[in-house]
């Protein structure tokens, strides 16, 4: 069984490295060897302060979605309480590194850490709404005390990502590192010798109020939200299960909050609409795999493209062809639906000039990439035929 997790000690810090490519998700395995790293650094008495980092390409991006789908049909769920709780109860201060994306997990064990640092490029998100699930891991008590409440119900409705810049402005990361990705564990250790000689006491996410609000103040801050979910995400349980998350967060002492927070986790996980949104997502991501072609095959050059129909598809395909520079013969059977999708695109590219997108000689340049037809001509020659 391979390695998922690494230490090294330098200067007083000890640096856990997480490597479980591609994008280092959260496994049993690794959780346990995770909290067997803290372990060995809490007993070291040459560590001062301990840097929790992503190798390859990014941080934690999630817990593994497997996972997660074995839990919705019904088994047991991966428990991050022990680990996380580890993590905040630490004696030394603990600074986590982001770089790439961080997702999901990765986020919530993040926030249980004492302080969290990122390169300018870094994202960071809570996604889960997208499997039909919430942040289940203490994620949705503890990122409201770090960001507020607004910006905490807007990260778990949306699951759109926020960049390093914004995750500054609203709290939940401490500093912006210099450098690139692969400077992160450096710049992450020497933030830790900072903080570690300041002295504590260190930050629990667990203990700030002062982002929670009043119920006066978030009475129209979840009303918004719930009209934000009703219109962005129609007829999806998830979204407002995490407003209601969030909602106890607000008004809750945070162990009973995460009871709470378990409870709702559990009845979003065995839904039928977390199922359906995680059999699509594998779905997805096995469509995009073709048996027996390696990762290092390459796509052909395309220098020509032919279509056959002329209606609405086969007219925007053709545009978009041609604003590629390619030029495309479209055919069509019938000579008024030849004409009529001529006109049509005609009409859609004379509304961009109007709008300002291009100028006329663009227009016309593709336009003249464009050749209409009844038959089969130049066909056998074109690099990629779309019917």
């Amino acid at each position: 069984m391979n390695e998922l997790v690494r230490s090294t000690v330098s200067d007083g810090v000890a640096t856990i490295t997480v490597d479980n490519p591609p994008v280092n998700a959260i496994s049993g395995q690794m959780a346990d060897e995770l909290s067997a790293a803290l372990d060995t650094a809490f007993e070291n008495p040459a560590v001062r302060a301990i840097v929790i980092v992503g190798a390859g390409r990014t941080f934690i991006a999630g817990a593994d979605i497997k996972l997660l789908e074995a839990a919705a049909r019904g088994q047991n769920a991966l428990d991050l309480h022990p680990l996380l709780t580890k993590i905040e109860n630490s004696t030394k201060p603990i600074v986590i590194g982001f770089h790439g994306t961080a997702l999901g997990g990765g986020v919530e064990l993040a926030m249980s850490a004492n302080y969290r640092v990122a390169t300018a490029t870094a994202r960071i998100g809570q996604p889960e709404v997208n499997l039909g699930i919430i942040p289940g891991a203490e994620g949705t008590q503890r990122l409201p005390r770090l960001v507020g409440v607004e910006a905490a119900l807007n990260m778990c409705v949306s699951g759109r990502p926020i960049s390093a810049a914004d995750a500054l402005r609203l709290g939940l990361i401490d500093r912006i590192l210099d450098g690139d990705d692969s400077q992160v564990a450096a710049g992450a250790a020497a933030f830790a010798r900072e903080v570690a000689a300041r002295g504590g006491p260190h930050p629990k996410t667990r203990d700030r109020h002062e982002k929670l609000g009043t119920p006066a103040d978030n009475a129209p801050l979840f009303a918004a939200a719930r009209e934000q979910a009703a219109r962005t995400r129609r007829n999806q349980t998830a979204p407002l299960a995490a407003i209601e998350a969030i909602e106890i967060a607000a008004t809750t002492p945070f162990d009973e909050g995460c009871r709470k927070e378990r409870a709702i986790a559990v009845r979003c996980l065995a839904s039928d609409q977390a199922r359906a949104l995680m059999h699509a997502f594998f779905a997805e991501r096995a469509a995009a795999k073709i048996p027996g072609m390696s990762r290092e095959a390459s796509a052909l050059p395309i220098a020509s493209v032919a279509i056959v129909g002329a209606g609405t598809m086969g007219g925007g395909i053709a545009m978009c062809a041609a604003n590629a520079g390619l030029p495309v013969r479209i055919k069509d059977a019938d000579p008024a639906a030849l004409e009529r999708g001529m006109a049509t695109i005609r009409k859609n590219y004379d509304a961009s000039v109007k709008k300002g997108r291009f100028s006329q000689a663009v227009m016309e340049e593709r336009l003249a990439l464009i050749r209409p037809q009844l038959d089969d001509e130049g066909f056998d020659k074109a690099d990629i035929i779309i019917e």
